[in-house]
């Protein structure tokens, strides 16, 4: 699905990202795993084409650039912050625009969200609040969401659990498996919190000044041990 080569991303003196050879798979989880400044987001907002690399390129889906293409535009949902959302319209209004620019019928977004009614706990929906005014968690549900709606087979999520409460935290981990055994897309996430990371992840990479220094099967209880070494010896 996404294969990376060559990639390079330095801002000054501090490399943001350096990674020689990487491919994700169809079908996998991939959680991101990696400290502060670790390189998770820039590397991100390259596959999104939302900062251009000084070296390497990264292709989608075969031979898709999205650097120079913007093919991968129509099977990819993403949420990186809030900068994805318009916050001057209501849930509804955005989720309605995002069906309009994507030829999907009100009716049929309608339905797609009845299966978001839990995940937002009663406080997303038929509030009549603009997504500015709604609180930091219920803008993490919305921005999820309209990462999801379209039915994607990339979906790409920046720090997905953060400002949710554990309920809702539980609820996105249950979501995010859901998606991928009943779309096989393949999902994209960062996040610092382990436990999550290793509970959903296919396979996990772990980032260190923007380089890809462990690549890991969470399947076994082996990679939890040696994320919370590594973690433990950066304290």
């Amino acid at each position: 699905m996404i294969k990376i080569d060559n990639l390079k991303k330095q801002f000054g003196e501090t490399v943001a990202c350096n990674i020689p050879s990487f491919t994700v798979n169809d079908g996998e989880v991939l959680g991101l795993v990696g400290n502060n400044g670790a390189g998770k987001t820039t590397l991100f907002r390259m596959i999104l084409d939302l900062l251009k690399p000084d070296n390497g390129e990264i292709t989608i889906s075969g031979d898709i650039n999205p650097a120079t293409s913007e093919d991968w535009k129509q099977f990819t949902g993403a949420y990186i912050d809030e900068g994805f959302l318009i916050d001057y319209l209501t849930p509804e209004e955005y989720f309605s625009f995002l069906g309009k620019i994507s030829g999907i019928p009100q009716k049929e977004i309608d339905q797609r969200l009845q299966a978001y009614e839990h995940f937002s706990g009663g406080e997303v929906f038929g509030q009549k609040k603009l997504i500015r005014n709604l609180s930091a968690g219920n803008k993490q549900k919305v921005g999820i969401i309209s990462a999801l709606i379209r039915q994607p087979r990339l979906v790409i999520l920046d720090e997905p659990f953060n400002f949710l409460d554990p309920t809702s935290q539980n609820l996105l981990k249950r979501l995010i498996t859901d998606y991928a055994r009943d779309t096989q897309a393949t999902i994209l996430i960062s996040s610092h919190n382990l436990q999550h990371t290793v509970d959903i992840s296919t396979r996990i990479a772990l980032l260190e000044k923007g380089c890809i220094i462990r690549d890991l099967n969470p399947q076994n209880d082996d990679a939890r041990q040696e994320l919370t070494a590594y973690f433990e010896q950066q304290m």
